[in-house]
């Protein structure tokens, strides 16, 4: 079976100049998960979930912990610093460029590709989805559930005896 056959040819797109905002409604606006970047026609990255998530992440104050009868004032301090720091940088988080937190290694495959190649790109890069190229030009968008949906339809056109 085909990559073509599984295949969504109308993937949701976005572009690396729009803000994470617009990215996160796109994504829920079509309950997905993530989906290719594009500079003008071009495919330039691929932005998932994972990635905004990446961009929340609080770095983890460490170090100083300060002896005994302080320790009671220092553990609702170092809580309220964390908490400003992801406050402010949640206001940030919404205007930052796609472009900055997207994956720019994408991994792709052709159309004409069997599903088990796409399958095992997945697999070995633990990655959801594939841009789906032809002509360097993106034509479509193959995800596991793709795959998974594809074997089940194959599976169903044998014939049983």
């Amino acid at each position: 079976m085909k990559v073509r056959d599984v295949m969504n040819s109308e993937p949701v797109v976005c572009q690396a100049a729009d803000t994470v905002s617009d990215a996160v409604k796109l994504l829920k606006r079509n309950n997905i998960s993530g989906m290719p970047v594009l500079q003008g026609e071009k495919l330039v990255g691929v932005v998932s979930e994972s990635d905004l998530l990446k961009m929340l992440s609080a770095e983890d104050e460490g170090g100083l912990w300060l002896p005994s009868p302080l320790e009671i004032l220092e553990v609702p301090i170092r809580d309220l610093i964390r908490w400003e720091r992801l406050a402010a940088g949640a206001e940030e988080v919404g205007q930052t460029r796609v472009s900055e937190v997207m994956t720019k290694k994408v991994h792709t495959v052709s159309p004409e590709d069997e599903i088990e190649q796409a399958a095992s790109i997945m697999v070995r890069h633990r990655i959801n989805r594939l841009p789906v190229l032809e002509d360097d030009r993106l034509v479509g968008i193959v995800t596991r559930g793709d795959i998974i949906a594809g074997l089940g339809m194959g599976a169903s056109e044998v014939e049983v005896d």
